[in-house]
């Protein structure tokens, strides 16, 4: 009986955390995976191009507006329950886009999947240490780390094959099943832990002295350079090196692969090492592949990329580890999804910022009002005036957390 009981329990374990791991992969692979159907759903709508960005605009907007309030409303009403909600809202959505008749139709439902988002994105994060025991709580985040970077990476290059094999519809229909299978797994493997009774909510003073305020802070400096990746990256793979679109999401694969074997040893790094030491490592990656982008690929083609890549991945990954753990490490329980979904705004304003803040400087060091007639020297400074700026906001990460090790007592 025993062995039986042990059995079931391994199994419920492996269950949630599928789940989780799901629900993480399904809320950045929504962030992703609509970019590169952009060209052909302008095609597809004989629609301009600032108004099918709002394709992506929308998903963005909803995710950044309703992050918190999934937290808070998973706090009130149960996680788990608001994390099935999430993914069945998200589901139904997926699906209402890939049969969107029209391009405003098609915003309209992306705006609703991003809602579902936030609830996946933020609920996950809060529901790790009533999945697991506190001592595997750094393993687990990066795990997750995996699945976001997976997804956010993943996605260009999945969304190609997809449009190429299938139609641009399939984009969003391929997300369908994904979310029903992690909805089945919630609603089995879950724990259901009955709602926490309200603490009075938590002013600045205190959110900075668990490290949640300079963690939110470096959250979003970060975002705002992987998302910036992902938008200047294909540009100077395309314009600039001559790759096809195939060859371009090849390369630009290679942070998934690299994100597959990093994450969960990055996890395992904060769980023996020590959170701090592991944010810091990673924020000196960081910084050091983004001078890289600006530097190699100009000087040795893909090679040069794939290094800066290479050096940029894992210290994304042990950064995402270690920063979760540590703003979370002493969260009551009655507030865990609502400092969850601080954290999952901070992200969302860095992807916002690196989409539009990072495009516009991307566009001013090309020197072009149109980076598809610009010269490939021109992309070329893009990218170097891109990557600086973004390294030298890594150097200002290290110096938010700083203090960090002297505030925040590790989990």
């Amino acid at each position: 009986m025993k062995v039986m009981k042990s059995t079931e329990q391994t199994a419920a374990r492996f269950g949630a955390l599928a789940c989780l791991s799901l629900s993480m992969l399904l809320a950045s692979l929504g962030t992703s995976i609509a970019n590169i159907a952009l060209p052909t759903l302008a095609v597809a709508f004989e629609a301009p191009f600032h108004q099918v960005q709002w394709i992506v605009i929308a998903y963005l907007v909803a995710l950044t507006l309703f992050v918190v309030l999934a937290g808070r409303l998973g706090d009130l009403f149960g996680r788990r329950r608001m994390l099935l909600l999430g993914l069945v809202v998200f589901s139904l959505a997926s699906a209402l886009c890939g049969l969107a008749p029209s391009l405003w139709i098609l915003v309209a439902a992306r705006a609703v999947q991003g809602i579902g988002s936030a609830f996946l994105m933020t609920l996950t994060i809060a529901m790790v240490r009533e999945t697991v025991n506190g001592g595997r709580a750094g393993r687990i985040m990066g795990l997750l780390a995996t699945m976001s970077a997976v997804g956010t990476a993943l996605g260009p290059s999945l969304g190609g094959l997809l449009i190429g094999l299938a139609g641009w519809p399939f984009v969003f229909f391929i997300l369908v099943p994904i979310g029903l299978g992690a909805a089945g797994l919630a609603w089995w493997f879950l724990p259901s832990i009955a709602p926490g009774v309200t603490s009075p909510r938590r002013g600045f003073a205190a959110l900075r002295e668990t490290g949640v305020i300079p963690g939110m802070a470096a959250n979003l400096l970060v975002a705002n350079l992987m998302m910036a990746t992902l938008l200047v990256g294909p540009f100077f793979l395309g314009f600039v090196l001559g790759l096809s679109p195939v060859s371009v999401g090849l390369v630009m694969s290679v942070g998934p692969v690299i994100s597959i074997c990093i994450g969960v040893p990055s996890g395992y790094l904060v769980d023996f090492w020590g959170a701090q030491r592991v944010l810091l490592i990673g924020l000196v990656g960081l910084a050091i592949g983004a001078f890289a982008l600006s530097i190699l690929p100009m000087k040795s083609g893909i090679v040069g990329y794939i290094a800066a890549i290479a050096i940029l991945t894992p210290g994304y990954q042990m950064f995402q580890s270690a920063n979760n753990t540590m703003a979370m490490a002493n969260v009551p329980d009655a507030e865990r999804g609502a400092v969850s979904g601080l954290l999952g705004l901070s992200r969302n304003l860095g992807l916002v910022g690196g989409a539009s803040v990072m495009g516009a400087v991307f566009s001013f060091g090309a020197g072009a009002g149109s980076i598809e007639a610009a010269a490939p020297g021109a992309i070329g400074n893009g990218m170097q005036l891109t990557f600086m700026i973004a390294g030298a906001s890594m150097v200002a990460a290290l110096w938010i957390t700083r203090g960090l090790s002297r505030d925040v007592v590790e989990a």
